[in-house]
């Protein structure tokens, strides 16, 4: 692996002229290096991922999951809050500063709840499901797949709602083919039920799992198409706090 730039313990970086506290690493793989940094300006907790770039067709897949990034205003999308190539003799770091979730991401969740012996409660799976197909909406409306949705690559805020992130492997993945489009993408809810362990069980309504079992059709020409999908989970959603749902 090669060396990336030091970010010196309790040191700081700059980008956009503010300057950034490093706290600790949150991860690495491959030559990509994740670490917490705090704003000096705003005291709000930050992630750092910083792209080791050997080579020019590196640096320009680096440029390209930041304009990815920038393409897209949503809740349920990581948004990027800023981007700097560093450059220091014949090393090149791409720079990439994102929003800080403590929750982690969804396998992150899933394997808090099964330490405790616990699952999602079926609010909470329906929740996550409508944000997620939201996310994927406002991607195809852009034209683009994801083409790497799965649930370390979800994201979770504070109160729970999805965030989708790793938007790297959108590059050049246009899609012309409407129908193609709209049901690319869908094997997130493959996904995220194996990695919530969904059981059959009293826990969960026969509207969901009939739900999931339409998602899962082996044919991914028979599944519904992303518009239906948020239909039927809209529809599924439980009523507001206070709403009643008695119809007369």
């Amino acid at each position: 692996m090669g060396q990336a730039l030091c970010v010196c313990s309790r040191g700081t970086v700059t980008i956009d002229n503010k300057r950034y506290l490093f706290i600790q690493k949150l991860g690495e793989g491959g030559f990509t290096y994740v670490d917490l940094v705090e704003g000096l300006h705003d005291g709000h907790f930050y992630a750092l991922k910083r792209i080791l770039c050997h080579e020019q067709q590196d640096r320009e897949e680096a440029q390209q999951e930041a304009d990815m990034h920038r393409l897209f205003s949503h809740p349920n999308i990581l948004r990027l809050v800023a981007y700097r190539l560093r450059e220091r003799g014949a090393k090149h770091e791409a720079w990439l500063l994102l929003p800080f979730f403590k929750r982690g991401t969804l396998r992150n969740e899933r394997e808090r709840l099964k330490d405790k012996g616990n699952f999602l409660t079926e609010d909470q799976i329906l929740w996550l499901l409508l944000g997620i197909c939201r996310g994927l909406e406002a991607i195809h409306a852009k034209g683009y797949a994801h083409r790497d949705l799965k649930p370390t690559n979800i994201l979770l805020g504070d109160e729970g709602h999805p965030v989708l992130m790793d938007l790297g492997s959108m590059n050049q993945a246009c899609i012309n083919v409407e129908g193609s489009r709209q049901r690319t993408d869908v094997c997130v809810a493959l996904a995220v039920q194996n990695q919530l362990s969904i059981p059959q069980s009293p826990r969960h309504s026969s509207a969901l799992q009939q739900f999931l079992a339409s998602v899962m059709t082996v044919d991914p020409h028979q599944r519904p198409h992303l518009p239906l999908l948020l239909s039927q989970l809209e529809a599924l959603q439980p009523p507001a706090p206070g709403q009643h749902t008695t119809q007369i």
